[in-house]
């Protein structure tokens, strides 16, 4: 499986249906490439204008780490380490970002969700990031 713009496009529709029946409330939600680079992107109505930001660098964050935000976050908080020492402004440790790996294990995109607590932000990531593992789309 190979991200491409259709899948991108489903992986948004995904990811905000579940926002909606387990959370009740809007998200923004961003998938890029395996580069990082913005593929697309959709926010909800009544989500917070901040998490247009937030989901895009969660998603970046995710897929230059090749981990997820909150491992991230928490290997900050374990080394003592300040975010600023990896001298990218566009990283963020919120959880809420998740690499996309096939089932063969080979990275091909990533998402970013914001909008929610951030431990549900990183549910619905670790949903749609299973689903692409599975290749059960």
């Amino acid at each position: 499986m190979e991200m491409t713009l259709s899948l991108a496009r489903k992986l948004i529709e995904i990811g905000k249906e579940k926002a909606t029946q387990d959370f009740g409330r809007p998200i923004c939600i961003a998938i890029c490439d395996a580069s990082g680079e913005l593929l697309t992107f959709d926010r909800m109505e009544g989500a917070p204008v901040r998490s247009i930001q937030i989901s895009q660098q969660k998603a970046y964050t995710a897929i230059r780490m090749g981990i997820p935000t909150d491992i991230f976050l928490s290997r900050l908080k374990e080394d003592g380490l300040e975010i600023s020492y990896y001298c990218d402004s566009k990283l963020t440790a919120l959880p809420g970002g998740h690499p996309l790996k096939n089932k063969s294990g080979k990275i091909i995109g990533c998402v970013g969700i914001s909008g929610l607590a951030a431990s549900e932000d990183h549910t619905i990531t670790e949903y749609i990031a299973g689903l692409i593992a599975e290749e059960s789309l």
